[in-house]
This record gives structure tokens, sequence and C-alpha cells, in this order.
């Protein structure tokens, strides 16, 4: 048993006025960020100037502080002159929207001086209505309501309707092995969902086959390839919902839709085409989830190592003629989904290095390919003659990077070299180095994405 915070998803149907009130809270938040933003952005701009004209560091205008603690304190100072009508929403909206605008200044500056990883962080901008429609609430009455198992409590907004049962959070709650921390309201694909953030005491059982490796070979021809010889099929839900999302779109095109050079405002039956084609992507998106939580789940519990390919996703969707069939199956979900769902159960999940060539080597001798195209769907090794199926034969090679599992977090990695040896390290967050030429240079591999 270990606690962990997991968050509870559930789809609300509020009343007319409850709706008003939500949009008001979520226009709160927004408002409070761009307030911030603008402090933030002036003294930015009134320091820069003031060096341009030589003025010493010391003498500068004080800078903002960003910290979400004087961003509230700024704000309270100010509210009742900027916004004097704050007091019809809860003080969480306003709250909310400002430790956004400290964890959005904080990233960028840790962009910039190198503390943060990955790609470059912008500077915050300022939310429109249109994608601002979000509010957390982390004081006040909130959570699952005491009467039935179809309602959640809202600070200022009171008893909302869910539109499934909360049953499943609800039972936790009453055993007294779940605590709500949070709830976030958002606006999306044209309804309300609440999410809630719980502190819960999970029990997850163990794999199956505890000893096992498997390798997963991710592609669009199959969803996934295992190291077990197992097919996983792509199911294609964006492919076969286009035929009727190019017919919903044809019609959009042929009714008024908005146009800002001339101030026109899109009709009614150009809203009601736009609800219907966002209910198709709805109807995609959830299928592609369910499904990659259902493989996601089966591989937690049947194997005690899982073995993935760290995949240049963003870097596949700029090929034109790949880019939507990439975006359809849904590579890095899967992968952060096996990532946590793993950590829950025990097991072991390891990333191969992005350049290790599990599709150019040979499982069988362990020969390595020059060049193997993406056309070239069945490998055949030119030096042992062993013949297989292009994605399988990386998958094995993918198990083989992990040769033994041990029950106490411990196992061996096995590493490709000229000498061939097997180094013993920890598994946890195990990365899987990449193979070095004679030069000592990474050679490239290719992902089987075809």
């Amino acid at each position: 048993m270990s606690a962990v915070l997991q968050a509870y998803h559930f789809a609300v149907d509020p009343t007319p006025a409850q709706d008003a009130q939500l949009r008001s809270h979520c226009g709160g938040q927004r408002y409070a960020f761009n307030w911030g933003l603008a402090q933030v952005t002036a003294n930015l701009a009134q320091r820069d100037a003031e060096r341009s004209y030589g003025v010493p560091d010391d003498q500068l205008t004080p800078s903002v502080s960003w910290s979400a603690y004087s961003l509230r304190k700024d704000w309270n100072r100010a509210k009742d002159a900027v916004a004097p009508w704050w007091t019809e929403n809860s003080k969480e909206a306003y709250s909310s929207g400002l430790a956004n605008l400290a964890t959005a200044l904080k990233n960028w500056a840790d962009s910039r001086t190198g503390k943060r990883h990955g790609r470059m962080v912008g500077f915050p901008r300022f939310k429109g209505k249109r994608n601002a429609l979000s509010c957390r609430f982390t004081t006040g009455a909130f959570g699952l309501a005491d009467a039935d198992r179809r309602h959640v409590t809202l600070p200022r907004i009171g008893l909302v309707r869910t539109h499934e049962s909360t049953r499943k959070l609800a039972r936790h709650v009453e055993h007294g092995t779940a605590r709500i921390r949070s709830a976030t309201v958002s606006h999306r694909r044209g309804r309300w969902f609440v999410s809630f953030s719980v502190e819960i005491d999970r029990v997850d059982p163990g794999p199956t086959r505890p000893d096992a490796v498997v390798g997963v070979d991710l592609g669009l021809k199959s969803l996934a390839m295992l190291s077990t010889g197992e097919v996983i099929a792509n199911p294609k839900h964006l492919e076969i919902a286009q035929r009727e999302l190019r017919r919903r779109q044809r019609q959009a095109s042929r009714r008024q839709g908005p146009d800002r050079r001339t101030n026109t405002t899109p009709s009614q039956r150009w809203r009601r085409t736009q609800v219907r084609v966002a209910g198709l992507h709805t109807a995609v998106a959830n299928a592609r989830r369910d499904g990659l939580h259902k493989l996601s789940t089966r591989l937690v519990r049947t194997f005690g190592a899982i073995v993935l390919e760290d995949l240049n996703v963003a870097g596949m969707t700029k090929n034109r003629r790949l880019a939507r069939r990439v975006a359809g199956v849904g590579m890095a979900e899967l992968r952060r989904q096996v990532e946590y769902k793993a950590q829950w159960a025990g097991v072991h999940v390891h990333v191969a290095d992005r350049w290790y060539p599990s599709s150019k080597t040979c499982s069988a001798c362990g020969a390595v390919k020059a060049k193997l195209r993406l056309s070239d769907r069945v490998y055949t090794c030119h030096q042992c003659g062993f013949v297989l199926d292009r994605d399988l034969n990386a998958a094995r090679n993918l198990a083989k990077l992990v040769s033994v599992v041990t029950g106490g977090g411990g196992g061996e990695l096995r590493r490709d070299s000229p000498m061939e040896t097997q180094v013993r390290r920890p598994l946890a967050a195990q990365r899987v180095l990449p193979r070095e030429g004679p030069t000592g240079q990474r050679r490239r591999g290719n992902a089987s994405a075809a």
C-alpha cells in the first residue's frame, strides 16, 4: 500500500444559473492572471528602459516579486479599485489565476537559466476568453455531496449534478483511504468537468509474470508489437471518423462563420455544425484514450519489466505524410500511462535511448545493418541469414536490453558494446545508454514508425 496523488475526473451537468456562475469564476481567474501579468510586464519594461538610460542597477525601480504569495498580496491591495465586482466569485478563483501566473513565470525563468530541461518555455501571454475556462479551488466547501453519489459541492456555487456516478471516489472517502486536496472545474469540448486531486492509499496487484520482460515496439501499421509475438492492432479511430469529419467541415464552410475583418458574427447553423465536429473529435479522443488505458494496464499487470523506446514523436509529426497517423496513435500517451501505472504496481520500466538501433540489429546474432529503409517490413540478416518481421525483431531487441529481473528492484542491464559485456546496474528510472561506434560517435537508429 502506498499513498499517491491521483485525479478523479467527472463530467457535470450544471443548471443555466450554475453555468453562468462557473463562467464567472473562470473569468475571474483569467482576469487575475492577466492583471498580474500586466504588472510584471510593466515592471520589466520600466527596468529595461531605465537601464537603457544608464541608470545603475541599485537605483532601478524595485522589481515585482513573482511568487504566488506576493502576487496575492498585491492583488488584495488593488482588487477594490481594479475589480470592484470581485465579491461575486470565490477568492479561490483569483488565487488560482495568480498561482498559475507564478508557475508560468518560474518555468520561463528556469528555462532561460538552464534549470529546466526540455524545450524552451516562452514568456507567459495574456489569456483570452475562449481558452481560459478553468478554475481551481483549494479551500472552502468543495468535495462530494453527502446526500447521494450524483452531486459534487463547489464553493459559492453549491451542489452541482454529475453526469456519472462518483461511487469509486466516494467509497474511498467513506473508508478514510482518500483525502480530496483540490478541485478544478474546466470547460472543454462543449461541456463542464470537475477534477479532484486526491491523496489516496492505493493497493495495486503485482504482475502475474514478475520475472518476465517484454519489449514494446510502437508503430502505425500496428499499434504495438510485443516481444512475445503478440500484435496489438491499430484501431485507427481518427481514420475511421475522417469521412464524417470531412462532411461536417464542408458543411461548415458553406455557412456563415465568424470574420474579424468585417465583424461578422457566426450563424446558428455554423455553431451547430461546430458542435457536431467537436463531438466527433471528442468521441475519437475518448476511444483512443480508453484503448491505451486497457493496453497499458494489461502490460503492467502481466510483466515485471517493460522496455519502451524514446521516440521523437514531435519530430515525427513534422512529416506531413505521417503527421495525422502518428498523432492518432498516441505513442507519448501510452508511455506516460505505462510509467505512472508501473510506479504504482512496482513494475520496472526501461526507456531505450533514442538512437538505439533496435530495428537495424539482428535479434539472433546481434549484427547491425548500416541502412534499413522503412519500406523493408521483413528483416533479413546478411550474416546469419535470420529472417523475421521487422517490428517483432525490434521488440525482441528491446526485450534483450534487460536480461534478468529480480524482485528487489535490481536487475541485469544488457548494453551492446564491442566486447558484449553485461553491466549490473539498478533498474529504477534506468535509461539504456546509446550504442557507440568505433569513432565514439552515436549511431543513428530508426524507429519502426511505418
